[in-house]
């Protein structure tokens, strides 16, 4: 193969990559904008791992602070009072994980949380949380020791909210890094106001005359 057919293959390449790359960063949906709810959940597919049990618990708790700090939505207690839904799971560092499953994963009877600013968010859960999948299974028949195969990394992920099963639907937004829960700054949180302070930059230069 030529030199210059070889050069032109690579160039080809690259602009097919650069493409792609694009591509891959659609802009947020409108509803996420004018949303005003959240509800931050654990993924029901994440079991708590041995060597740190609390793991996912929390981080769903330092993404609530973090959301409060944020300001920009109110933290919801119900699917079905929630204009979205976020999705959190602890990475464990390998691709499998000894773990807990079946445990009370998500159970948070009573929520009182200053936020750092004076503003305080009350809450009360009755009974097991509202199931956010059709496949969950009812009861789970208690907590037991299994093998977790998943991502090594944290990963969050953005629902619809208002609907049943919100987690059945794919999500509108995805991320996944390694401690992208790490507090106090959770980095998942940034790129998801990253992502929303583009989608509206794009709105506003398309409403222009």
């Amino acid at each position: 193969m030529s030199r210059t057919l070889t050069l032109l293959l690579l160039i080809a390449l690259s602009t097919t990559f650069a493409l792609a790359k694009d591509k891959a960063r659609p802009s947020l949906p409108a509803r996420v904008l004018q949303a005003q709810t959240i509800l931050v959940v654990i993924d029901p597919n994440a079991g708590e791992p041995l060597t740190d049990p609390t793991a996912n618990r929390t981080a769903r708790e330092d993404v609530e602070k973090a959301l409060l700090q944020w300001g920009r939505f109110r933290l919801a207690m119900e699917p079905s009072t929630a204009d979205l839904v976020l999705s959190v799971r602890k990475g464990t560092g390998r691709n499998a994980t000894p773990n807990i499953n079946g445990g009370p994963i998500d159970n948070r009877p009573v929520i009182l949380e200053p936020s750092g600013e004076g503003s305080i968010r009350i809450g009360a859960q009755q009974g097991r949380p509202p199931d956010l999948s059709g496949a969950q299974t009812v009861g789970g028949g208690g907590p037991r020791m299994g093998t977790e195969v998943g991502a090594a990394e944290d990963t969050v992920e953005l629902y619809v909210g208002g609907v049943d099963y919100p987690l059945d639907s794919a999500p509108i937004w995805r991320y996944t890094a390694k401690d992208a829960l790490h507090p106090p700054k959770i980095p998942a949180l940034d790129q998801l106001r990253k992502a929303i302070a583009e989608t509206e930059k794009a709105l506003q230069q398309k409403q222009k005359p």
